[in-house]
């Protein structure tokens, strides 16, 4: 197996993270291949012997280069590199050196036991649903692992988005915008907008709006194969389309978003002894009495 190893370079620990990989790697003789542009970066400062002559790779060419991608950061860095391989499907391994680590779970105290599990086979990989948003005026489409958000990019006015689920009139909702997550996505915003967990390799997409400007609405789930149009027919600004708040456009009303399964899944690669529950209670601490200490 050849790992690839990519990451988010403004973590402090990252450069004594990848020396003791490359150290591994060559010590057991795996292959593997350095994103260069991780390299470029660490390179600014005093670089470890051991890490001056790795082998690199673009990142156009790193999906393609590796039979498993080693991501180092948090969880921003993955949904950041689902994108990158997304369409190769090559597996991602999170490593965290964030502070949550939800969807990057393998903690440095056990990442020579995973690597030692991974060798050996003893692994399992998942395959997670993203959603792929297009619309007239957006230029390039946009991908999301954990959710497609629409709202106002310079105005605390509310907007009124109307919602057609498969070709049937959902609703029209008031409010701050509007969240189309994942069930990989919703313990991410869609959470703290109050909506429902969901186990991430279910078959779903969450249409969750943003503060509504009324009691009565709710979260509402519907199929993974369902296609959500999203229309803004007047707007105090622009209209603000993320995609896992990272990729962006900035659209003028009237303004319509189509929102869908993608192409391609995001595969992360989990240890048997994995239980997502287990997750969900510790990292979140999900269903804690707070009067037991």
């Amino acid at each position: 197996m050849k790992f690839g190893i990519a990451g988010n370079n403004e973590k402090p620990e990252i450069v004594s993270v990848l020396e003791k990989l490359v150290r591994r790697f060559r010590a057991d003789q795996s292959e593997y291949v350095v994103h260069e542009g991780l390299l470029k970066h660490l390179r600014a400062s005093n670089l470890p012997k051991t890490l001056r002559s790795v082998p690199t790779i673009s990142e156009r060419k790193l999906a393609g280069s590796c039979d498993m991608l080693i991501s180092l950061g948090g969880d921003g860095t993955i949904l950041r590199l689902a994108r990158v391989v997304g369409i190769a499907q090559t597996p991602i391994l999170g490593i965290n050196l964030g502070k949550l680590g939800f969807l990057a779970e393998v903690s440095l105290e056990n990442l020579d036991e995973c690597l030692d599990d991974i060798k050996k086979g003893l692994y399992r990989v998942e395959n997670r649903l993203m959603l792929e948003a297009s619309g007239k005026n957006i230029k390039r489409k946009l991908f999301a692992l954990n959710d497609v958000v629409l709202n106002l990019s310079s105005s605390s006015r509310m907007v009124s988005v109307e919602t057609i689920v498969d070709g049937s009139y959902l609703s029209t909702f008031t409010g701050d915008g509007i969240i189309l997550a994942t069930p990989t996505g919703s313990t991410g915003y869609s959470l703290s907008s109050n909506g429902p967990i969901v186990t991430p390799t279910s078959d779903s997409i969450i249409i969750n709006p943003i503060c509504p400007h009324t009691l009565t609405v709710r979260p509402v789930v519907v199929s993974g194969d369902s296609e959500i149009t999203l229309r803004v027919n007047t707007a105090a600004s622009n209209v603000h389309v993320t995609a896992d708040g990272q990729p962006e456009q900035f659209l003028k009303a009237p303004a319509e978003i189509v929102v869908k399964r993608a192409p391609f899944v995001t595969k992360l690669v989990k240890r048997n002894s994995t239980d997502y529950y287990e997750v969900l209670r510790k990292k979140l601490q999900w269903g804690r009495d707070v009067r037991v200490q």
